[in-house]
C-alpha cells in the first residue's frame, strides 16, 4: 500500500464556520454500492464535524479510519442511550430504548454481563460447527423459490428467509411467519417511528418470546433459550425483561444487517458479473469476497452512537464531554489512507481491517455468524442460479434509505 501524502489540517476560520453551520444527518446515499459522497468531503475537510439530527439535537460525525477506530476504543465514551444527548436518528428510538435496554445500548459492566451471557454461542469454533445446519437451510429456501418460480421479490424470498431462518433456528423459534421479524425490525429501525409504534412491535416479538421462555422453563431442548433460561434466568442472573431485551436485540440486529448484506451483496454482484464469474472459477475466493462486501457495503454505517463522557480531541477538533457523537463505519471503510481504490470492490485485497462489525468491547457479537450466512447464501446462489437477473429496470429497486440499517426494502429477480 502506497503511502499518502498528509492530509491538511483544517484553519482556524474554516473550523469557526464550520462549527457555525453544522450539516443535516442523516446524509442518503447516491449510489446503494458506496457511502455519500458528501463523506469524502467531511473525511478530508471537517473530519470531526456538527451534525444537525431528525431530532433537532446537534452532534458530531467522525469520517476518518484511525479517528473512528480510536472513538470506538475510548472507554471515555458511553453507549448509555438513556443519556440526554444520545444521537438518536429516529423519533421513538431513544425513549423506546431507554425503556427496553438493548445491551448495545448499554456500557460496562451492565453490558459485559449481557455480552458474556452471549459470547459462548458466537465463537468460531461455534459458529464452525453450524455451517452444515446452514447449508441445508439455504438449499431448503433456495428450492422453495426455485419451484415457486419467477420473478420474486429476493429480499422477502431469500434474503430474509435466510437470515431470519438461522438467527431462528440458532435460537429455537417457531419459523411459521418469516415477515412476522421483518416487520418488527422494520418499524424498531425506522427513523420515523414514534416511540408508541416501537413499542407495540417489540411488545409483539416480546409476547412470543415470553411464551417460548415459558415453556422452555418446563421443556429444555437444545437451543439457545433453553441455554439462557436454565443457565442464566433460572439462577437469578438475569431477571425475564432483561432476558427478554436481549433475545429481541439479538433476533432484530442479527437478522436485519445480514438480510441488508444478502441483498445488497447480490446487487451487487448482478451489476458486476465479472466479479460474479470470479467467485464462480474459484469458489475459495468467497470469505476474503464476504470481508470486502462487508467493507464497501458498511451497512451499520451509523448504528455506532456514543456520548463522550469527557473532552475527546481528534483530528485536532475537541468534542465536549456531553456531546453525543457518531462514529461513521462506511465513511471509515472508503478512507483511501486505509484502503487503496477504496470504492472498488477487490476480493484480492490484503489485510482488509474493516470496521463494519464496529470495534472496541461493542464489536459485533455475531460476526462470525453474519460471515458463515453470508458465505454460505452467496456461494449457494451463484453455484445453483446462473441466470440470476433483474426482472425489470434498475431504477425500480427499492432502496430502504429511512433505516437503521442501510438495505434493499424490494429486489425483484427472475432466472
Amino acid at each position: 500500500m502506497t503511502t499518502p501524502a498528509p492530509r491538511p489540517t483544517p484553519d482556524t476560520a474554516a473550523t469557526s464556520q464550520q462549527a457555525d453551520a453544522p450539516r443535516e444527518f442523516p446524509i442518503r446515499r447516491g449510489c446503494p454500492f458506496a457511502p455519500p459522497a458528501e463523506y469524502g468531503t467531511m473525511r478530508g475537510d471537517d473530519p470531526v464535524a456538527r451534525i444537525t439530527l431528525p431530532t433537532g439535537r446537534e452532534a458530531w460525525a467522525v469520517t476518518r479510519y484511525d479517528d473512528v477506530r480510536e472513538l470506538l476504543s475510548d472507554p471515555r465514551v458511553s453507549a448509555d442511550i438513556r443519556h440526554p444527548n444520545f444521537p438518536a436518528l429516529g423519533e421513538g428510538e431513544q425513549e423506546a430504548g431507554a425503556r427496553f435496554r438493548p445491551f448495545i445500548r448499554t456500557d460496562a459492566p451492565e453490558h459485559t454481563r449481557y455480552r458474556r451471557m452471549l459470547l459462548p454461542v458466537f465463537t468460531v469454533r461455534r459458529v464452525r460447527a453450524m455451517r452444515p445446519a446452514v447449508q441445508a437451510c439455504v438449499d431448503d429456501i433456495l428450492d422453495g423459490v426455485l419451484a415457486a418460480g419467477g420473478p420474486v421479490d429476493f429480499v422477502s424470498a431469500y434474503a430474509n428467509a435466510v437470515s431470519t431462518s438461522v438467527i431462528c433456528e440458532l435460537l429455537g423459534i417457531p419459523k411459521e411467519n418469516l415477515e412476522f421479524f421483518r416487520d418488527v425490525t422494520r418499524i424498531s429501525g425506522s427513523r420515523h417511528s414514534t416511540a408508541e409504534e416501537v413499542a407495540h412491535a417489540l411488545g409483539g416479538l416480546f409476547g412470543l418470546l415470553s411464551r417460548l421462555i415459558g415453556e422452555r422453563r418446563d421443556e429444555p431442548r437444545d437451543d439457545l433459550i433453553s441455554q439462557l433460561v436454565t443457565g442464566h434466568l433460572a439462577t437469578g442472573k438475569v431477571t425475564e425483561d432483561e432476558l427478554l431485551s436481549t433475545l429481541g436485540i439479538t433476533i432484530n440486529a442479527g437478522r436485519e444487517t445480514t438480510t441488508s448484506m444478502i441483498a445488497l451483496s447480490t446487487l451487487l454482484l448482478l451489476e458486476q458479473p465479472e466479479l460474479a464469474a470470479e467467485l464462480r472459477q474459484d469458489p475459495a475466493l468467497m470469505p476474503a469476497a464476504v470481508d470486502e462486501l462487508l467493507r464497501i457495503l458498511s451497512v451499520a454505517d451509523s448504528i455506532p452512537l456514543r456520548v463522550a463522557a469527557e473532552d475527546i480531541e481528534l483530528s485536532g477538533r475537541t468534542i465536549p464531554a456531553g456531546d453525543g457523537v457518531i462514529a461513521l463505519l462506511a465513511a471509515a471503510d472508503h478512507d483511501p489512507e486505509q484502503f487503496d481504490t477504496p470504492g472498488q470492490a477487490d476480493f484480492h485485497r490484503t489485510d482488509n481491517h474493516h470496521l463494519a462489525f464496529g470495534h472496541g468491547v461493542h464489536q459485533c457479537i455475531g460476526q462470525h455468524l453474519a460471515r458463515l450466512e453470508l458465505e454460505v447464501a452467496l456461494e449457494t446462489l451463484l453455484r445453483r442460479v446462473p441466470g440470476l437477473r433483474l426482472a425489470g429496470d434498475r431504477e425500480q429497486v427499492a432502496i430502504k434509505h429511512d433505516s437503521a440499517t442501510f438495505g434493499l426494502e424490494e429486489l425483484m429477480v427472475t432466472w
